[in-house]
């Protein structure tokens, strides 16, 4: 059994239990970039041990395990586990699916992570980001999004161009998370950056000339290397 962790709570923690380690790699190197903790299993054994001494999101089960297969692993985790379950296999018969969704599976797509957290956070409001408020307040700056304006709680505005206000604001909408240019680029604009395109680090820079005390070693907006930015501090409803 072969059984890794990765722990923080900040950002929805994944449970990979699936025997091939290069797909487990692959999973684990893409949903860590896309700001996951990911924890792997590579079998039902070591996706009980996680589950019992972590909180776990959501699990990729894949049905071909050894020992156990995912069907006995999904059955054993429901007994005690309500989290979500989403089946990873290659299989194509309608049977495998119908009983995997029987015995507590939320879905087979790989795809469907994000909308089963969508679902876990409409049930539980308290792990949602003040994302509806009118005034983010954060490091000594409140964000007004309805006036569109910043200014320091001390007093006096800062003045923005639209980008960067938008920027900011998918900033502090999801705080101590990593995101990656491509996210941020789906929230600004609903649609994923191509692999040249540098407008938010341009934006970025700019933020950092207007928020940090010393913008070559900033505290606030912070480059995360590989992956992509992260918004490090708490933030509130004003």
């Amino acid at each position: 059994m072969a059984v890794s962790a990765d722990i923080g709570r900040s950002h929805p923690h994944l449970l990979v239990v699936d025997d091939d380690d290069e797909v487990v790699a692959l999973i684990r190197r893409y949903f860590a970039g896309q700001g996951f903790t990911v924890s792997t299993a590579h079998d039902g054994a070591g996706a009980r041990d996680i589950v019992a001494r972590e909180t776990v999101d959501v699990i990729l089960l894949d049905l071909g395990l050894p020992r156990e297969d995912g069907f006995e692993v999904c059955r054993q985790l429901r007994a005690h586990w309500s989290g979500a379950i989403i089946m990873v296999t290659g299989r194509g018969d309608a049977v495998d699916r119908v009983v995997g969704l029987e015995l507590g599976a939320d879905d087979y797509v790989l795809a469907r992570v994000r909308s089963v957290l969508r679902r876990i956070i409409v049930a539980n409001p308290a792990a949602r980001p003040a994302s509806n408020a009118r005034a983010l307040v954060f490091a000594g700056f409140v964000l007004d999004r309805e006036t569109r304006t910043l200014s320091r709680q001390s007093g006096g505005e800062i003045r923005l161009t639209s980008g960067e206000f938008e920027l900011l604001c998918v900033f502090a909408q999801h705080p101590n998370r990593v995101l990656s240019r491509d996210q941020i680029m789906g929230y600004l604009h609903g649609r994923d950056a191509g692999p040249y395109d540098r407008a938010i680090d341009v934006q970025i820079g700019r933020l950092r000339k207007k928020l940090e005390d010393d913008p070559q070693e900033p505290r606030l907006i912070k480059s995360i290397r590989g992956v992509g930015y992260l918004f490090a501090t708490p933030v509130a409803s004003g």
